[in-house]
């Protein structure tokens, strides 16, 4: 499966619980960028941010991926971060999302705004 192909299926899972303001970050084009993809989204509330983090894990599996190979945040409840090595998956409580400022940071990304 290609990264672009898991970014999909991570956006999928992300859709699955409502998860807000979806983007997905191509990184291929920028020199020493740490994955090929990001892909970001909010969550209202800790719950929804595990039940997002949970359903992006039954997505990837269902098409025949493995579990992300690092997985941090899921106790903070502010930032989960799903690392499934070409592809990275950020999912922020809604407040938090903005003081981290991904997009910002790599700015010179190609952005696609799902939702």
């Amino acid at each position: 499966m290609t990264a672009e192909e898991l970014s999909k299926i991570i956006v999928k899972g992300m859709e699955e619980k409502k998860a807000s303001d979806i983007v997905v970050m191509d990184l291929r084009k920028i020199k020493n960028s740490v994955a090929d993809f990001f892909v970001i989204c909010s969550g209202n509330s800790d719950t929804q941010m595990e039940s997002i983090s949970d359903s992006i894990e039954e997505q990837v599996l269902k098409a025949g991926e493995s579990l992300p190979y690092r997985k941090e945040g899921k106790n903070g409840k502010q930032w989960i971060l799903m690392d499934y090595v070409d592809v990275v998956a950020h999912i922020f409580l809604k407040e938090k999302r903005h003081y981290y400022g991904l997009e910002e940071l790599w700015g010179d990304a190609k952005m696609v705004q799902v939702n």
